[in-house]
C-alpha cells in the first residue's frame, strides 16, 4: 500500500506563504514556494528535463536561475549529484592554486578564518544545489516519471495536507532530506544510555537534531545527581531545549520522577512527546513549549545549547549554531533564579568553538562568573564521530582536538 499523508485539512490556505512564478509553454504559472532553509523564491525559473546537461544546469544555477524539473525523477537525482561534484571541485582547485602560489613558510591561516570560509562555501553549495526544483501536487504527490510516493514524508515535514493550498514547488534537496528524515524516524537511533534494545531508540522527527553523538548523552547518564532529599523522588529536573527528549528520557530512566522538558520549536515538542511516550516515561516528564526556563525551581537544570556561536542558515542548524551565544548566555543568566538551594546546573558544551577561535575558555569562565555561578565539577568526553578522524575535513585540526564537557554549576555563595 502506498503511504498517504497522515491527515487532510480542508480549511483555507496557510497565510503568508510565498509564491513562485514561471512561464511554461507561453503560459504564466504560480504555486506556493516551500524552502526549508527559508530562501526566497527564485526570480528566474526555466524548465529543465532529461535533455538538460549538467554543465548548462551548473551555469544557470550559479547565476541564480532555478531549474523546474519536468523529466525523469531519477535523472534529476543524477543531475543534482553532478552539480554537487562541480561545486565541490571549485574550492579544491582554488586550494591547489593557492598552494602553488604560496610560500611554504607563510603563516598559518587562523582557524576562525578557516571556519568562516568553510561556512561561506557551505552556503554557496546550498544555494547552487537548491536551484533544482520539483513540482508538488496539492496532496504532496510528485507527477514525474519514476518519482517516489513521498507524501507521508512531506506531511511529516510540512504538516497535514490543506486541500485549498493547491500545487507547490520546493528544492529537490529538501525532498531528499525529508525522505531521509522519514526513514530515520521509522528506524530510530539506538541510545546505549537508555538501556538494552529494543526499548532504547529515539525517533528524531524532520528538523529535530538527532542524538547520534553519544558522548554527551553518556555524560548525563553517569554524572552524580545532586541530592534534593531522602530519595530521587524528591528531585525535580528541568531539561532546557529538549529537542528529541533524549536527555529527559535518560533522567527519567535514572529514577527522577519529575522532569520538565522545554523547547520553543513546535517540531521538537511533538518529537519529544512521541519519544517519551514510546519509551514509557511520559508520566515522569512534562513537555512545555517555552523559551528556556519553565516556571519554578529545580534541583537539577540541564541544558545542551548549540555549541558554535554563529548564525544558522536553516532550522536544523539552530541545534548547532547559537548566534551571539543567545541560548548559552540566556541559560547562564537565568540559572540561579531557577535552582533550589544546593541545586546544580548541568551545561553540556563542546570546546570546538574554542579550537575554531570563536570563543575562548576565559570568555566562558567569565560568563559563569557574571551570572553568579561557580564550577562544582566537570566531566569530559572525547568525541568518536567520523569527522574527528577525517583529515580531508576543512576543520579537521579543530575537530581532532575537541572535548565535550558536562559542567556542574552552582550558585556562588553570597
Amino acid at each position: 500500500m502506498p503511504h498517504t499523508p497522515t491527515s487532510v485539512v480542508t480549511n483555507h490556505a496557510r497565510p503568508h506563504m510565498p509564491t513562485i512564478h514561471w512561464t511554461e509553454s507561453g503560459v504564466n504559472h504560480t504555486a506556493l514556494w516551500r524552502s526549508e532553509r527559508g530562501a526566497p523564491p527564485p526570480k528566474r525559473v526555466v524548465i529543465a528535463d532529461d535533455t538538460t546537461t549538467a554543465d548548462a544546469a551548473y551555469h544557470l544555477a550559479c547565476e541564480g536561475t532555478a531549474l523546474l524539473w519536468r523529466g525523469d525523477f531519477h535523472n534529476a537525482r543524477q543531475l543534482l549529484q553532478a552539480l554537487a561534484r562541480r561545486v565541490d571541485k571549485t574550492p579544491q582547485r582554488k586550494k591547489r592554486a593557492k598552494g602553488k602560489a604560496t610560500d611554504a613558510d607563510a603563516p598559518a591561516v587562523p582557524m576562525a578564518n578557516v571556519f568562516n570560509l568553510h561556512r561561506q562555501a557551505q552556503a554557496q553549495r546550498a544555494r547552487v544545489l537548491g536551484m533544482v526544483l520539483l513540482p508538488f501536487e496539492a496532496d504532496y504527490g510528485i507527477a514525474l516519471r519514476r518519482a517516489p510516493d513521498a507524501r507521508l514524508a512531506c506531511a511529516e515535514a510540512w504538516g497535514p495536507v490543506i486541500t485549498t493550498d493547491g500545487a507547490s514547488v520546493a528544492p529537490m534537496r529538501d525532498l531528499l532530506g525529508m525522505i531521509s528524515a522519514h526513514e530515520w524516524r521509522k528506524k530510530g537511533v539506538e541510545v546505549a544510555a537508555l538501556g538494552a534494545a529494543p526499548n532504547n531508540r529515539i525517533h528524531p522527527h524532520y528538523g529535530v537534531f538527532s542524538p547520534i553523538r553519544g558522548e554527551y548523552v553518556a555524560l548525563v547518564a553517569t554524572a552524580p545527581l545532586p541530592q534534593a532529599g531522602p530519595s530521587q523522588k524528591d528531585l525535580v529536573a528541568f531539561d532546557i531545549g529538549t529537542g528529541t527528549g533524549v536527555l529527559s528520557a535518560v533522567l527519567a530512566r535514572r529514577g527522577i520522577t519529575k522532569v520538565v522538558a522545554t523547547d520553543q520549536d513546535p517540531r521538537a515538542i511533538a518529537c519529544a512527546h512521541a519519544n517519551l511516550t514510546q519509551l514509557g516515561v511520559s508520566a515522569q516528564v512534562e513537555v512545555l513549549q517555552v523559551d528556556l526556563f519553565p516556571p519554578g525551581r529545580a534541583s537539577l537544570v540541564l541544558c545542551n545549547p548549540p555549541w558554535l556561536p554563529a548564525r544558522p542558515s536553516s532550522p536544523i542548524e539552530f541545534a548547532v549554531y547559537d548566534e551571539g551565544s543567545r541560548m548559552l548566555l540566556g541559560f547562564l543568566a537565568g540559572l540561579t533564579d531557577h535552582l533550589t538551594r544546593h541545586g546544580e546546573g548541568w551545561l553540556i558544551l563542546s570546546d570546538l568553538a574554542e579550537h575554531l577561535g570563536l570563543r575562548t575558555r576565559a570568555e566562558l569562565l567569565a560568563a559563569f562568573a557574571a551570572a553568579g555561578l561557580v564550577v562544582l565539577g566537570r566531566m569530559d568526553a572525547k568525541p568518536v564521530h567520523a569527522k574527528a578522524t577525517d583529515s580531508t575535513d576543512a576543520l579537521h585540526a579543530a575537530r581532532a582536538a575537541e572535548i565535550t564537557s558536562l559542567w556542574r554549576l552552582g550558585a556562588a555563595a553570597t
